[in-house]
């Protein structure tokens, strides 16, 4: 995504006299995630705040005005670049010059009442900005209905709204506020500063141990107050205000005029002022802790203030009431204005992707030569998700290809699939493709199809465990990072940020569960086994393999022991695995399914028993390090610490049958709502192709 920001040809984006604008931009671009792809477009003499930044041009001409010099000189700087979105700051009537960028989403921000812009003081012409602009956003609500007063709102309701002025928060010692009462901003009788001057001095005048500090100035007008404990700093910038009203213990603002917003008594909130204010345009917005100036005169101030300095604990209450509630967050306004972005660009992808269906080719071990016996695994939950989202699904099975095609000639018979995959990308043309532990597939196979379409999206998923604690963990890890540099991204069934390595692009996907597939409802039923368990030495066998040792024997065996417990056991004391339809047999007569994976349990890892287990409505047992408690309430799912844990826990639930059926059905149907089969799949398509996420994912 590229993203040019316009300023006002005025704006000074440096710290030389830097407005609100500016600081606002500098401050939310700063912690933007496409802070990379940011461009800022401006006219300054100083050293600009940021390297992402263009100057333009501003040479008179007689026959145009500095406004069409400049956005001349923008233009003629992006035409080489394809810019995916122009913001366009305070200047609604540069937007009929720069229709011309077709392919760009065009955002107008409002810092001031648009009632008092050029280009947005008529009906008509606000109308003509809502229909040829893709959003437009406002730094208050004041601004907002402003800007819609006289229009129809109902119809524009989607391209308004408002990202509010911010700025940064840090720890505030309230023991090391001192007694300075403040004024920043303009020095004019707009922004109230005679009020200030004359109340103030009052103020210096009885409460000599109290000192005032102003921060501002005024070429235009000359207001000038003097005391020997009045500090007059002159223009600092944004930094050095923020730091001193650290130390501030009173920040006044009186403002006349109609703020937009109010960036001064912004700033005092986030550094625990106590605030009086005007209640003029915006500035209700700034905080609702305000002590608020009912009549606009000097003595009135004066009363205020001296309210405050006399009674101390309302000073203190103030002051850490609109600290407490400050949310105006550079941070807050950035991830706003992100989510406005991404929507914009990724909308019309999304809406083309309705009208005409993805071509997807699935490449995974569907198990064909096994006659339906891994019928039921994560491969068949996906490809039924993707289907049933309505998308052109090829599923290429890569083992059985691999399996069938062997001979004494060609022992891995790789090149048949590669070969073979190459063919259907040529033949079916598909948009995305997803690796499911496709092994087989080579490096330079995904090469070639990059080659022959460097749109197509290639996605992998895997799920096995990843931790260093596990098993195959050297082995595991060179799997998925074997075809990295081709893939676009990859989904595991364990938490990437818990791993020792990263992973580009990586995501978390629960197991699946597939409505098709889990069709028990054990939750509603009496039973006759306690707890159910099945394991296959983490091979797909259909026996047990000679000599193969499975960790979890260990404590399995151990659990075998406890009295009074009907346990339901598989794949340990050489009781064979089950498989295909009979598992599901099997587990219709357990109450409680444990949830035991291979090596030392981490977060969110597990294999597709959960899914087995939660959508068949299995009480499901998990250990705390897997952290699904971030997913499930205790009313959802039973966390156990560790082995006595677990075993107290099974047989409390299996003496409380109406507590188990309730928390079991309770999971069952919050794990087939959230962690289904379609919505899993629509998550691996939207973070594949890099877009935007239009509903709210649990794990994400």
């Amino acid at each position: 995504m590229k993203i040019a920001i316009l300023l006002p040809y005025k704006e000074n984006y440096s710290h030389q006299d830097t407005g609100a604008v500016s600081i606002f931009i500098n401050g939310v671009n700063k912690l933007s995630k496409y802070k990379n792809n940011i461009k800022i477009y401006g006219s300054t003499t100083h050293k600009a705040l940021s390297k992402n930044y263009k100057n333009l041009s501003l040479k008179k001409n007689f026959f145009q005005s500095s406004s069409r010099v400049y956005i001349k000189d923008f233009l003629k700087n992006v035409e080489k670049d394809k810019i995916d979105i122009l913001e366009i700051h305070n200047r609604p009537h540069y937007l009929k010059y720069l229709l011309k960028l077709k392919d760009t989403k065009k955002i107008l921000f409002f810092h001031n009442n648009p009632l008092e812009m050029q280009g947005s003081t008529t009906i008509k012409e606000r109308e003509a900005l809502v229909d040829n602009s893709d959003m437009l956003i406002f730094n208050s609500n004041w601004t907002k209905e402003k800007f819609l007063d006289g229009l129809k709102k109902e119809k524009i309701q989607d391209k308004v709204i408002t990202v509010p002025q911010s700025t940064t928060k840090v720890p505030i010692d309230f023991s090391k506020k001192k007694k300075i009462i403040s004024f920043v901003g303009k020095l004019n009788s707009a922004k109230g500063f005679d009020l200030f001057g004359e109340a103030v001095l009052k103020i210096l005048n009885k409460y000599s141990d109290w000192k005032g500090i102003v921060i501002g100035n005024e070429p235009r007008q000359k207001l000038f107050y003097h005391h020997k404990n009045l500090i007059n700093a002159g223009f600092k910038n944004n930094k050095y205000v923020l730091k001193k009203l650290e130390d501030v213990s009173i920040s006044i603002v009186p403002s006349r005029w109609d703020e937009p917003f109010g960036r001064s008594s912004l700033e005092a909130a986030s550094r625990g002022c106590a605030i009086i204010r005007s209640n003029t345009g915006g500035l209700k917005e700034t905080t609702r802790h305000a002590i608020v100036l009912k009549k606009m005169t000097s003595d009135e101030l004066f009363r205020k203030i001296e309210l405050l300095i006399k009674n101390k604990k309302t000073l203190k209450k103030l002051q850490k009431l609109n600290y407490n509630s400050f949310k105006l967050t550079n941070n807050y306004s950035s991830k706003l204005l992100d989510q406005i972005r991404k929507k914009l660009i990724f909308k019309h992808k999304e809406i083309k992707i309705k009208k005409k269906c993805l071509k997807i080719l699935h490449i995974t071990n569907f198990n064909e030569r096994f006659n339906g016996r891994l019928h039921y695994n994560t491969g068949k939950r996906i490809n039924n998700g993707l289907i049933r989202l309505g998308h052109n699904v090829y599923q290429l099975s890569d083992r059985d290809i691999i399996s069938s095609n062997r001979s004494i000639f060609n022992p891995t018979s790789k090149n048949v699939l590669n070969k073979k995959i190459i063919d259907i990308y040529d033949n079916f043309k598909p948009n995305l493709i997803i690796l499911g532990h496709a092994d087989h597939v080579e490096k330079k196979t995904l090469k070639i199809l990059k080659e022959k379409n460097e749109k197509i999206k290639i996605a992998q998923w895997f799920l096995d465990p990843l931790s260093r604690y596990g098993p195959d963990y050297l082995n595991n890890r060179k799997r998925i990072l074997d075809k990295i540099d081709f893939i676009d991204a990859t989904f595991l069934t364990s938490d990437p940020g818990s791993l020792d390595f990263k992973i580009k692009n990586s995501f978390f996907i629960p197991n699946p569960a597939d409505s098709s597939f889990e069709i028990l409802n054990n939750s509603q039923k009496k039973l006759k086994n306690d707890v159910f368990f099945a394991m296959s030495h983490g091979v797909h066998r259909g026996n047990l393999k000679s000599g193969k040792y499975d960790d979890r024997e260990k404590m399995l065996k151990k659990l075998l022991k406890v009295k009074n417990i009907k346990f339901d056991f598989y794949g340990v004391n050489n009781i064979q695995p089950v498989w295909g339809d009979n598992f599901l047999k099997t587990i219709s007569h357990s109450k409680i399914g444990l949830n035991l994976s291979r090596g030392k349990p981490y977060k969110y890892y597990s294999s597709d028993r959960i899914a087995q287990y939660m959508g068949n409505g299995l009480l499901t047992l998990i250990h705390q390090d897997a952290k699904y408690q971030d997913f499930f309430s205790k009313d959802e799912i039973v966390i156990y610490k560790n082995f006595n844990d677990l075993v107290r826990k099974i047989k409390f639930y299996i003496n409380n049958d109406k507590k188990r059926k309730l928390i079991a059905n309770n999971g069952r149907k919050k794990y087939l709502k959230e962690f289904n089969s379609e919505k899993i799949s629509k998550y691996i398509i939207l973070k594949s192709m890099n877009m935007n996420l239009n509903e709210k994912f649990l794990w994400d």
